[in-house]
């Protein structure tokens, strides 16, 4: 019995001992974590292998320079990558860098508390001067800066094909009704004039924009958003819905253009293969057209601004888009925002401006050089441009921003009349805003 009972004090004792080390010994994770790397996730959208990898090196950089940081790069597609980030941010998953284009979608995350104020960041050292001011409208909120400009000047203009124009002794036109004239002619000879792939309706919307703008001036869509006496039932956009279905009535656009795919390439093909001739599209095509048909980008492309309207109120230089496509904002739920903020630095420092440069974009900051003739001629153009209106898209806060797309792919599809989709829009806005 002695010997059974100080068998048992021993293993009392024993398992005494085991219980202090484990309340006084670090756990395991604690012991995995001390050494371990620290992660930044960065979610973006350029596609190409070209952008991809240009993107990549840039944060390769970043990460030789911070070896204890790992980037988990995320390339996704435009559409599905707004999907994402909608469902992402709604279940506390969100990625610690993001890419957005700012204004309505963007301010709503803001508002929402999902995004992080960078102002102290941009203001540290002078950073925010290193950019164009035009740059900071559509991320700024408040008066605080919550997303870093990045990738270049993004405005919608009509991309034609230089050889199809010289065959048939066309000039670049100046007023729409030489658009018109044109459009006419290269359907005479079998020629689509106008390719159009408009499943995701972004692609249609620049259609209706631009006429809007040349129509009523940019103050139009400003008044009608801002609901400040002006209506989105105005004669610009009744107008702007005529002449859009106009285009359809004359067969400018190729068969099934609501049903096609921009992000897969379906209407570039089109300019490519010399089956159509125009594309009304942002200065993104540019690196786009570089990475995917580089003869055809030296020897056959160029552009002309949408042309001005005769009566229209809208300055001849104004333009649809933004001094800067494309930002990169820190998420709320970052673990390192200060790392998170220097990595996107490193997206747009001295070296990424050349690789951008050299990729096809106009990096949204001061003093550019470009040897390349096309960016040189977009670059005089944005800079002479007496306004340039924000994609509405950005600008409209989401659910309306929907709505109206919706409603311009049935004008396409000629399935409402322009006054009752311009009717149909103002009662939505009604509806939102509650004015």
């Amino acid at each position: 019995m002695k010997r059974f009972g100080r068998i048992v004090a021993v293993v009392t004792l024993v398992v005494f001992v085991l219980s202090l080390v484990l309340v006084f010994s670090p756990s395991e994770k604690a012991f995995s974590s001390a050494g371990s790397t620290k992660k930044i996730v960065f979610w973006h959208i350029t596609t190409d292998a070209v952008g991809k990898q240009m993107i990549q090196n840039q944060v390769n950089r970043f990460m030789k320079a911070h070896p204890d940081f790992k980037v988990e790069v995320v390339p996704l597609q435009n559409d599905s990558f707004k999907t994402k980030l909608k469902i992402a941010m709604g279940s506390n998953q969100a990625p610690d860098v993001f890419v957005t284009w700012g204004g309505g979608p963007f301010f709503e995350y803001v508002r929402a508390g999902k995004v992080k104020d960078i102002t102290a960041y941009m203001n540290e050292n002078n950073y925010k001067n290193r950019f164009v001011d035009a740059a900071f409208g559509p991320i700024t909120y408040n008066n605080k800066i919550w997303a870093v400009p990045v990738e270049g000047a993004g405005v919608a203009l009509v991309w034609y094909n230089k050889e199809i124009f010289k065959k048939y002794n066309l000039k670049v036109p100046k007023t729409y009704d030489e658009f018109l004239n044109i459009v006419k002619v290269l359907k005479s000879k079998g020629i689509t004039p106008i390719t159009l792939a408009n499943k995701t309706k972004w692609p249609g919307c620049f259609w209706y924009w631009n006429l809007v703008n040349k129509l009523g001036g940019a103050s139009a869509f400003e008044k009608a958003a801002e609901r400040t006496g002006g209506s989105f039932a105005d004669e610009p956009f009744v107008k702007a819905g005529q002449m859009l279905q106009d285009l359809v009535k004359m067969g400018a656009f190729p068969k099934g253009f609501n049903g096609l795919d921009w992000d897969t390439g379906q209407s570039r093909m089109l300019l490519y293969s010399g089956k159509a001739a125009m594309e009304l599209m942002g200065t993104w095509q540019i690196p786009i057209v570089k990475a995917e048909k580089k003869e055809f980008y030296e020897k056959n492309l160029d552009f002309f601004p949408f042309p001005s309207i005769k009566g229209g109120k809208g300055e001849p230089t104004s333009l649809v888009g933004m001094a800067s496509s494309n930002y990169y904002a820190v998420t709320t739920t970052c673990k390192y925002p200060k790392e998170a903020f220097n990595m996107i630095q490193y997206l747009i420092d001295d070296q990424a401006v050349k690789e951008r440069i050299n990729y096809g974009q106009i990096p949204p900051v001061k003093g550019l050089k470009f040897t390349d003739p096309m960016l040189q001629k977009v670059y005089d153009v944005i800079s002479k441009a007496k306004s340039i209106q924000l994609w509405w898209d950005q600008y409209l806060p989401p659910q309306l921003a929907e709505t109206h797309k919706d409603i311009v792919q049935s004008l396409f599809g000629l399935t409402i009349t322009p006054k009752a989709a311009a009717e149909k829009m103002e009662k939505a806005a009604k509806e939102y805003f509650k004015k």
